[in-house]
């Protein structure tokens, strides 16, 4: 459906916000390719399907590869699980073979099934310090934490390991409910550069797309971890 056609005025006023205010906003602007790694993970994170079926052409226009697409839904998978991943693995692939990708892309896995705890624990502890050495031993959840969502994807090549946990700030802060999470993970972007200032712009830039309540959390949590 065209919604030019069938809601020019409220199109008119969103598309002013969302891609003139927001992104021009004095001291809130991002790089597009940072911009768009936040955009299509907020999608993701708040299910936004439809909405990321229309980014996803501009942001392969010139800001990202095929390959930083699918880290970003791979690594997604974590955080929201298959039951909510399928639809946009579906997307990114229909997508992609409309313009004459290729498909399977090149693998971009770093470890094997016998060193991806190991090398797990090591990016988290990269992330968020020395004491994660030894909480992947705090139960069986703790240790598919470490060699599952940090073994299997975090170590994935693609994607920096700041661009990750971008994402993944992205997709907690877009679905809501996980503050302490985002908090969590809020604090992980800074240990790695990704500091105050930028989440916020962060934030601000994906707006438009999640809207003001989890938006403002999402600041809340910025602020709690930077204290």
């Amino acid at each position: 459906m065209d919604l030019h056609r069938t809601d020019p005025e409220f199109m008119e006023r969103f598309e002013h916000f969302a891609l003139d205010e927001v992104v021009n906003e004095e001291g809130q602007q991002l790089p597009e390719e940072t911009r768009y790694l936040a955009i299509l993970a907020t999608l993701i994170g708040c299910q936004g399907v439809d909405e990321f079926r229309v980014i996803l052409p501009k942001a392969l226009d010139g800001a990202l590869t095929p390959v930083m697409v699918k880290e970003v839904v791979y690594q997604a998978v974590d955080y929201l699980g298959m039951g909510r991943i399928l639809p946009f693995l579906t997307a990114v692939n229909e997508i992609l073979q409309s313009r004459g990708v290729a498909l399977p892309l090149e693998g971009q896995a770093a470890t094997t099934f016998e060193d991806r705890l190991e090398k797990g624990v090591q990016a988290q502890t990269d992330i968020f310090g020395e004491q994660m050495k030894e909480a992947w031993k705090n139960g069986h959840i703790n240790r598919w934490l470490a060699a599952n969502c940090f073994g299997d994807y975090y170590t994935r090549r693609g994607l920096t390991l700041a661009q990750r946990e971008l994402i993944t700030f992205c997709f907690l802060a877009a679905q809501g409910g996980c503050e302490p999470q985002l908090t969590a993970h809020a604090k992980g972007n800074m240990n790695l550069g990704n500091d105050r200032a930028f989440l916020i712009r962060v934030v601000s830039q994906c707006l438009p797309y999640i809207g003001y309540p989890r938006s403002l959390n999402a600041i809340r949590c910025v602020e709690e971890a930077a204290k």
